[in-house]
This record gives C-alpha cells, structure tokens and sequence, in this order.
C-alpha cells in the first residue's frame, strides 16, 4: 500500500497542464489554449521598471471602459466583430501599408460594422469567418462604391494557430497583434469568467516592443515609456468585493491574465464589444480602479520561440501538504 501511495505522490507532483482556457465566439476558440493570450501571468514576476512606467501613465488615473451600450457622438460604444460563413463574397481591398498587411480578398461585406462610425476614429473593422476560424482585421476602414475596401493596415489571424505577424509588422494594432482576442464581450463577463488577456492603450509608448508583439509606433526611448505588448496585471491584494458580479469578473481577469499593450491611445483605456447590455453606469465604477493598482509583468520565461504565441508547457504543482503525505503513509 505504501508502494502505491508513494507512487501516486510522485505522478502527481510531475503531471503537466494547460496553462488556462481558452473563450469561444461563433463555434471558434479563440486562440490555441497555449497561447500567451489564453495563459494566466498571476504568479510571474514584475517587470524590474514596472514602478517607472506605472508612474509614467499614471498612477492616478482610473481605468476607462472604452465600451457599453448606447452611442457617443452617433456611433455605437466599442469595437464591434461582424461574423460570417465561407458564403460570403470575397472583396479587394487596398491597403496604405501594404508592404506589413495581408493581402486581399478578404470576406467583408458591404455593411460591416465599423467601429466609431460615422466618425474617423480608427474605424477598426473585424470580421470572423466562423466556417475556418479566420479572423480579418483592418485600421482605418472605408468602403468603397464599387464593393471594395481602403483600409490603412490589415492583418488575417488563422485562430487555430500560434503563429505571430512576420516580425517588424503592424496588424490593424500598432503592436502587431490581433484585436478581437483581447475584447472584452458582455457574454463572458455576465457568465462570471473571462478567460483572457485584455486589450488596452496607452498615450505614449516606448520605441521598442516585447513579445507577442511585433511592432513599434513611437519615437520615445526612454525606460519610463512601456514597449508595445508589454503586459500588466492588476496586484493580488486590489480588493474587488465591493463591485458589481460583471465588473469583478473583468478585474479578475486582469489579476490572472493581465491586460497587454496593443496601441498608442488613451491611458488606461480598456476595449470590449458594443452590446446593448451593458450598464454603462455600472461600468464607469471601474474608474476607481487606478493606475497605482497595477504593476508590469515580466512574461519572457513563457516565450517558446520568437515567432509564436506559444507558450512553453507549464508544470501544475500537485504536490499534496507534507502533513497530510505524512498522515497517508502513517495510516498505510
């Protein structure tokens, strides 16, 4: 009996696990359970110039849910995600930097939501073709009357891979990463569980990026500036008991996933969808969450190779308390 119990301690202490969850949207997992996006950062250590950069975006303000119901200024409040089937017609679209976008055709229909419209803003467009889990994104989106787009920039994501933007290359984000991945969508966070990094801005970014990301957007070299994908995450000890069910599970995920650094914008600006359900009064508490409440994250021991998403495989300590070890072999 002593025999098994030994054993059964030392194939537990041993076993590997994924390291989190992984959301889903229109039958798509978004993104491998393995990818950085998808994997929890809340026992990684703090970046050595968190307290800088911190400091630098500002301790003192909130965070600001740059999503709810409604409209502001005549357009809808988020980044909204238009879905297709392999139905829809493929269209030409031409890009101001070609030379870093995915090339057409690309499935966009005539009517798809544009986010900011009929304001400029950057006027992402998102489309997920829900038959092969491609994901098509485009910066600063325009249709055009003969059923062709202009865009700024656009990337195509193959959601069932790891694999990041050529290295050097913006997407429709400056960091070069997909969008639609860090979105906060009211339907995980009514559920109670958001399995995922967050994505969010800052107005001034250092003139460097730090993996997953692929891309710079700024002239600033100072070590007070953060780097493009650098992620964050909300300290341990920020008491959240006091929010509503739906913002507690937002903050969760930013003490387990953390929220990463996709583009130059607002401080402290965090992104989800427009959806008709949230209660924008309610979300605006999230503003007594300050900068001082987060700190930087160091995540480079998760990178596997440079150009992957990937993370390296995770051991679960399963090891059981020494005492209660000690009480099995006794009464053995």
């Amino acid at each position: 009996m002593k025999q098994i119990i030994v054993s059964l301690l030392i194939t537990a202490t041993v076993s590997l696990c994924t390291p989190g969850f992984a959301a889903t949207l229109a039958g798509c997992q978004i993104l491998p359970i393995n990818n950085i996006w998808n994997t929890p950062i809340d026992t990684l250590p703090v970046a050595a110039n968190s307290a800088l950069m911190i400091n630098n975006i500002d301790i003192n303000t909130g965070l600001h849910p740059d999503f709810g119901s409604g409209t502001w200024a005549g357009a809808k409040i988020g980044i909204p995600v238009t879905i297709v089937n392999d139905n829809q017609a493929l269209v030409s679209v031409v890009f101001d930097y070609a030379d870093e976008s995915d090339p057409g055709p690309y499935p966009i229909p005539q009517n798809a939501a544009i986010e900011g419209e009929p304001n400029e803003g950057d006027r992402h467009v998102l489309v997920l073709n829900q038959d092969d889990c491609k994901l098509y994104e485009m910066f600063n989106s325009w249709y055009q009357n003969n059923d062709s787009w202009e865009a700024g920039s656009g990337a195509v994501f193959d959601l069932t891979s790891n694999n990041l933007r050529p290295d050097t290359w913006t997407s429709a984000d400056a960091a070069g990463l997909p969008i639609m991945p860090g979105l906060i969508r009211y339907e995980e966070a009514a559920s109670g569980t958001i399995d995922h990094a967050i994505r969010f801005t800052v107005d001034k970014s250092r003139n460097t990026y730090v993996w997953p990301a692929r891309h710079k957007a700024s002239n600033l070299s100072g070590e007070q500036y953060p780097p493009m994908g650098q992620r964050f995450r909300l300290k341990s000890g920020v008491d959240i008991s006091g929010f509503s069910p739906i913002n507690q599970a937002i903050l969760q995920a930013m003490k387990i996933y953390g929220i990463i650094m996709a583009d130059n914008g607002s401080d402290w600006f965090i992104s989800g969808e427009p959806n008709e359900s949230w209660n924008n009064d309610d979300l605006r508490e999230l503003g007594n969450i300050k900068g001082s409440d987060f700190e930087a994250i160091d995540v480079s021991s998760l990178m596997l190779a440079p150009d992957s998403g990937e993370v390296v495989p995770q051991e679960e300590d399963k090891t059981p308390p020494l005492a209660w070890m000690y009480l099995l072999l006794k009464n053995s």
